[in-house]
């Protein structure tokens, strides 16, 4: 089946993209703790929103997998190197895009700028490239995308056609 290799690196990709922002977290170099952003969507248990979203991380790490493979298609290579170059624009499309516009709107429970004084939101919202998560969160978020990209590329490649090499005897 065309794809496994990119979606074994999706998945392999997601874990080390959790695992680098949880290290971080836990270091105290980021407050953002993305599992519990996602869960929160779809309810306000805080030990339910972690395990729902965990799993609906993964299943975005493996959609994003996908992504990247019809672009490696459509390229006509893959590889570790273009892998982080595509880590490199879905890091930066994360941290503006997906969770600055696509997400508030999408979120009931994540505040705005325009959040009135009196609720009080479960999830305060990323800011502008992530910064209300912490000065470092941009970049430890960057760093594990393009991990992430990297990781999907390599396992791409296994996806490719082996070419076979005649041998001409002497």
């Amino acid at each position: 089946m065309r794809g496994r290799g990119s979606l074994a690196g999706g998945f392999a990709g997601t874990v080390v993209l959790t695992t680098v922002l949880r290290i971080a977290s836990e270091a105290r170099l980021t407050r953002v703790d993305l599992p519990f952003l996602l869960g929160t969507v779809v309810t306000t248990n805080r030990q339910r929103a972690k395990a729902i979203g965990y799993g609906a991380h993964f299943g975005i790490g493996l959609a994003f997998a996908l992504l990247y493979r019809w672009l490696f298609s459509a390229l006509g290579k893959s590889g570790w190197r273009l892998g982080a170059l595509f880590g490199t624009a879905h890091g930066v499309l994360s941290a503006t895009v997906l969770v600055n516009v696509v997400l508030p709107v999408l979120h009931p429970r994540m505040g705005t700028p325009f959040t009135a004084a009196g609720s009080s939101p479960l999830i305060e919202p990323p800011g502008f490239l992530l910064r209300n998560y912490g000065r470092s969160t941009a970049f430890v978020s960057l760093a594990a995308h393009i991990l992430y990209g990297m990781i999907v590329g390599a396992f791409a490649d296994l996806d490719r056609p082996v070419c076979s090499v005649e041998h001409h005897g002497a």
